[in-house]
């Protein structure tokens, strides 16, 4: 996976410059729906990335949030999951809170990941089975989680703008200590993977693949955890005749990423959260 990763690195930080160079300037915002709005910066990254998947490898599907979606998503093979711009209304509200997303799923599991925050050029990284870092303004250093005290409370890494309501219910179930607010998922995944916090998690069934693909692939290449908050793996690329490509891209059972030690701590905390909400496992 060296050029892969090396392709998907070179792509995140070109697009994030293409990025960057549209929220210095008084950029449009439209809406694609209630609550999702979209930004030229959007559309010029989701173009550059996919363009650039595509030359480097002509052979595997790509799917981007920008892009108009496949027939299918394929159960096996690769397919490449793009989200240009994580965190768009951090973008409309220029806290720097957002990032270029750019995962790989090998026969339906996550298993490359680049993350990458222009404002402040820093660059999450993981291939799993092998490794895992960070590079910050050029410095390069191995995200490795080491074991955390059970005994103490969790930090939780939170959504800025997208809060769900059960936020306060969880937190409460869980014990935790100290909440970090932050805009997209992969900057979530990256505090945990820095040791910086110890859980993030989304209830609803308002995250896509192209937002779990690259955090997944990273979180777990750095020795955390991810699935949904039923504890159970995500899947992409789980081809159902009878369901949407749109529904099948939805992590309708939620997301769970941790340090990995408290993983089940937390999966056993969140059950009544889980019969609130009537899930099911698969």
């Amino acid at each position: 996976m060296k050029r892969e990763l090396a392709v998907a690195v070179e792509l995140a930080r070109r697009a994030g410059q293409a990025v960057m160079d549209v929220y210095a300037t008084e950029f449009v915002v439209a809406s694609k729906g209630h609550n999702d709005p979209v930004t030229e910066a959007d559309r010029q990254a989701n173009d550059f990335i996919v363009t650039g998947l595509k030359e480097a490898f002509p052979l595997d599907t790509v799917v981007a949030e920008e892009s108009p979606l496949p027939d299918d998503l394929p159960a096996s093979g690769r397919v490449w999951y793009v989200d240009p711009l994580d965190g768009t209304k951090e973008f409309i509200a220029r806290n720097g809170e957002f990032s270029v997303m750019i995962g790989l799923a090998v026969n339906g599991q996550a298993q490359l990941g680049v993350v990458y925050r222009p404002e402040g050029d820093v660059l999450y990284a993981g291939d799993l089975g092998r490794e895992a870092w960070m590079e910050q303004r050029g410095i390069r250093s191995a995200l490795v989680i080491k074991e955390q005290d059970s005994g103490r409370p969790f930090t939780l890494a939170v959504s800025r703008s997208h809060r769900h309501p059960m936020v306060e219910e969880i937190s409460r179930a869980l014990d935790v200590g100290n909440e970090i607010p932050s805009g997209s998922v992969g900057l979530k995944i990256g505090l945990i993977a820095r040791g910086e916090a110890d859980v993030y998690l989304e209830p609803g069934p308002y995250t896509k693949l192209w937002d779990s693909c690259a955090p997944e692939a990273i979180l777990r290449a750095a020795g955390g955890a991810f699935t949904t908050i039923l504890g159970q793996p995500l899947i992409y690329g789980e081809t159902r005749a009878e369901v949407s490509v749109k529904a099948q891209l939805a992590n309708t059972h939620g997301l769970l990423a941790s340090n990995g030690f408290c993983h089940e701590r937390v999966v056993q905390a969140l059950k009544p959260v889980v019969e609130e909400l009537g899930l099911k496992p698969r």
